[in-house]
């Protein structure tokens, strides 16, 4: 019989999902069953979360959230310009999701859906945007208002995109403390801000390389 929970909090439940999920291998089947597993009532459960669903996708904004908690912990932020900033999230954002990688290859890899995958990053995709709109301020200049919010949007869509490649890209990744990733993120990186800078293409060329040679689909 489980031990009643003396405070219920958002993390608390987030916590026992992960949880229950890394040790069933299957996420719960219900919100009864969660909490009588867990001596919850499920008026405190509602309380914090309107499903299990609604667990899944908070999950990954809470990642999120601690990266740029840990990010703006730092005094030399400020003085960081926006592709500075951005690599910084990312070896933030991935040294986060391998210290829990078991939930996240459970997350995304148990749906043989990909749409499903995708639905439990819907949330994160709204925060992360408002990240990058957050540090790219005064990056793009350009003086006609409708085509610099044309411009962003394609930005931030892009950032997006890029982040969800490079998630895959982890994900599949089996090389030692997952050094791949971190040159693939450097890679990418730069070579996205080249294609923006519409600067020499040294490095898109070798980006593309080394997607080649990974084989990366």
């Amino acid at each position: 019989m489980a031990t009643k929970i003396k405070e219920i909090t958002a993390a608390g439940i987030t916590g026992m999902y992960i949880h229950y999920c890394l040790e069933n291998n299957e996420k719960p089947q219900s919100v009864y069953l969660f909490c009588k597993k867990n001596g919850i009532v499920e008026k405190d459960f509602y309380a914090f979360f309107s499903s299990i669903e609604a667990i899944e996708k908070s999950v990954f904004v809470n990642f999120h959230r601690m990266t740029v908690e840990l990010i703006n912990k730092s005094t030399e932020v400020d003085a960081l310009g926006f592709k500075d900033k951005l690599l910084t999230y990312y070896y933030t954002f991935f040294e986060i999701l391998t210290a829990n990688r078991s939930y996240v290859v459970f997350a995304l890899k148990s749906d043989r859906s990909k749409l499903n995958g995708l639905l439990k990053l819907k949330e994160l995709r709204t925060h992360f945007k408002e990240f990058i709109a957050g540090i790219s301020q005064g990056y793009l200049k350009v003086k006609s208002e409708r085509i610099h919010k044309v411009q962003q949007d394609s930005l931030e869509e892009g950032a997006w995109i890029q982040l969800l490649v490079t998630l895959k890209f982890w994900l599949d990744d089996e090389s030692v403390a997952f050094e791949k990733t971190d040159l693939f993120i450097e890679k990418s990186i730069r070579a996205t801000f080249d294609l923006i800078d519409t600067t020499p293409l040294e490095s898109v060329i070798d980006f593309g390389k080394f997607l080649i040679k990974e084989k990366l689909r």
